[in-house]
């Protein structure tokens, strides 16, 4: 390493140090780097003294402030469930006519209830309830077993097809796989339901898929194919579908049967906890386009 050098533009000294013809000059640190950092270990040393800090043997320094997180958190919590505990035992006490009527009260419903949601029901109804392939869209409307929030307390409680001693059951025949229905029937009636929600097809088709429908199907669907809630048909005559409303999905369905299934809640979520997911989704809206 060579000795430093005056630098004839800026006149400070080089290092020594040279990297290929290029010098290193010998600049100071600038002063108020130090300032900023005396403040810096000012502001730590403060902090140091008024709020928890160094560990001890047994405990841990406590600060002038005499601050304790983990006491603040506890009380929030308590607090927390003290307030909660005030409006859910309002929501427990009244029937559900009366804590629609009140908007304080439905507030708490919507805000609660949509965690309830997503912890517990969005894995197969979706995030926003939208549904999917064997899973009933929640904000279309379209009920299988009814859309008051008392039924669907109900369904949340005993499940469909579930292992609750008062399940709801339900379950689509196989009609092909049984032989009870050819080919060529199926096709008829599924050209038939697709007619039922507004698609066009061969009119001669539609009629004979017509007649298999009113000797096969009409029982529980009924003879207007709008469902019934009793035995969880579905209305046919809406766009909104299950499996899928397409012709091979449709004849798949026909030919194989269905049997959906929903657990059962009781036991897992208290009866407020059901009264407010109930609530809660008998208010869900589909997304406006």
């Amino acid at each position: 390493m060579q000795e430093g050098k005056r630098d004839s533009v800026t006149g400070r000294m080089t290092t020594g140090h040279d990297w290929n013809g290029i010098e290193e000059l010998d600049t100071p640190v600038p002063k108020v780097v130090f300032v900023f950092l005396a403040l810096g270990f000012a502001f730590s040393l403060i902090c140091w003294l008024l709020y928890p800090a160094f560990p001890l043997v047994t405990t841990y320094t406590k600060g002038l402030l005499g601050i304790d997180q983990q006491q603040l958190v506890s009380d929030q919590v308590k607090q927390a469930a003290v307030e909660r505990s005030s409006w859910e035992a309002e929501i427990a006490s009244r029937d559900f006519a009366a804590i629609e009527a009140d908007p304080a009260l439905m507030q708490k419903v919507r805000e609660t209830g949509q965690t309830l949601f997503r912890d517990n029901c969005a894995a197969c109804h979706g995030a926003k309830a939208t549904g999917g392939p064997g899973f009933p869209n929640l904000t279309s409307k379209s009920w299988l077993w009814g859309g008051s929030p008392e039924t669907i307390a109900e369904t949340i409680r005993i499940g469909i097809n579930s292992g609750h001693p008062d399940t709801r059951v339900s379950q689509m025949l196989a009609f092909g796989r049984q032989h009870v229905l050819d080919a060529a029937k199926i096709e008829d009636v599924v050209a038939y339901v697709q007619s039922l929600s507004g698609k066009q097809g061969d009119s001669t088709q539609i009629e004979a898929g017509q007649e298999v429908f009113a000797a096969n199907c009409a029982a529980c669907h009924g003879a207007n194919a709008k469902g019934k809630t009793d035995v969880g048909a579905p209305d046919l005559t809406d766009r909104f579908w299950i499996y899928g409303g397409d012709s091979q999905t449709l004849y798949t369905t026909i030919y194989g049967g269905r049997q959906g299934y929903m657990p059962h809640w009781e036991g897992r979520l208290s009866e407020t906890s059901r009264k407010i997911l109930a609530l809660y989704v008998s208010t869900l809206e589909a997304a406006k386009p």
